[in-house]
């Protein structure tokens, strides 16, 4: 028997970018059962346009806060077996929810998410965030998926088990991530995630700093609100998936001496700027140079393109790294320490 699905789709202010997700969830190989959009305290159109393209729209008396409790205000609405949660800015390639369902063919997998890749490409910033999914979801993914443990089934197009979900008490809302909450809490019970690398979704990434800034903060303060929450138990009954947060924080403790090595090598060793830029980038571009080409392949980009975009990565690297290590201290420190509350507070950026 084919498994039933419903989308949800929160959304806050999105009459501008709601039409094309709508339009990519109607034109669906397979489609779903029902979509349902929760219009969350907008000021805008947004529960119109959702009207508009037959959506069940449903708007809470006042903004619920957060994307978690937005999408848990809409799981009684869904009497499906799965539940496809979809990003307001998010649009869906046309077979994929063809692509997602078999994976729960496997009674054990309870959440399923494909590949994430940059809807545009005009700024810096969107350039930059446009390599770091390239690499991570032809690289990582399918590495972290071939050991059974990723890291995280991505919150803009993630397909859950409905009863799995519900049995959990819906979507996490103790964290600020509730994608990573879910994902790492499944796994220590024993149940499966999957990254399915055919199923492929476009996003809106920031566009400007302040949108970058906000999006980063928010990503990294979750996380380490997840590693607080959960890494014992991680260690004790996914010990797979403890080893690449483990990396995840080695990467973010040594980073800040990989941007001093530079001027460490200038300044302190007087070494010339071409000696310094081989020892610095050479290893680092021949890691990562193969799995962009690959990829390039793949989504059928132009190679030239590709490679024009790298340089600007290491600009939303430095946003990442600066936000890690003050996610670090808020999160692992000053609340531990009852100093902070940590981040509780969603903020999507754009507004």
């Amino acid at each position: 028997m084919t498994a039933t699905l419903t989308v949800i789709v929160p959304a806050h202010n999105e009459e501008a970018g709601l039409p094309a997700t709508l339009e990519a969830i109607r034109r669906q190989t397979v489609p779903p059962d029902k979509v349902v959009v929760v219009d969350d305290g907008s000021t805008d159109r947004t529960g119109e346009v959702a009207a508009a393209y037959g959506a069940t729209v449903l708007r809470p008396p006042h903004n619920l806060g957060s994307k978690a409790k937005a999408q848990n205000h809409a799981l009684p609405a869904c009497d499906t077996d799965l539940v496809l949660a979809v990003d307001a800015d998010t649009v869906l390639a046309p077979d994929y929810i063809e692509k997602i369902k078999p994976a729960f063919d496997d009674p054990e997998v309870v959440v399923a998410a494909g590949n994430v890749q940059t809807r545009f490409t005009r700024t810096v910033w969107e350039r930059g965030r446009s390599i770091e999914y390239l690499f991570g979801f032809h690289w990582n993914r399918p590495i972290q998926n071939g050991a059974n443990s990723p890291v995280v089934c991505s919150g803009c197009c993630s397909a859950f088990r409905r009863a799995a979900l519900t049995g959990f008490g819906g979507f996490p809302e103790r964290t600020i991530v509730e994608d990573m909450d879910f994902t790492w809490s499944m796994q220590i019970a024993g149940r499966r995630a999957v990254y399915v690398g055919d199923a492929v979704a476009w996003a809106a990434d920031p566009e400007t700093l302040t949108y970058l800034r906000k999006q980063v903060w928010r990503w990294m303060a979750g996380f380490f609100q997840n590693v607080r929450l959960h890494l014992g138990g991680l260690v004790r009954r996914k010990p797979m998936l403890a080893v690449w947060i483990v990396l995840a924080l080695a990467e973010i403790f040594t980073a800040p001496l990989w941007w001093a090595t530079p001027f460490v090598l200038t300044l302190g060793m007087h070494r010339s700027v071409g000696t310094v830029l081989t020892f610095w980038l050479g290893p680092e571009l021949l890691f990562t140079v193969p799995p962009l080409l690959y990829a390039a392949r793949r989504r059928r980009l132009p190679v030239l393109g590709v490679m024009a975009n790298v340089p600007f990565v290491y600009l939303t690297k430095a946003v990442n790294i600066y936000y890690a290590w003050k996610a670090l201290i808020v999160e692992l420190v000053l609340v531990p320490l009852r100093l902070s509350r940590g981040l509780v507070i969603y903020e999507k950026g754009r507004a």
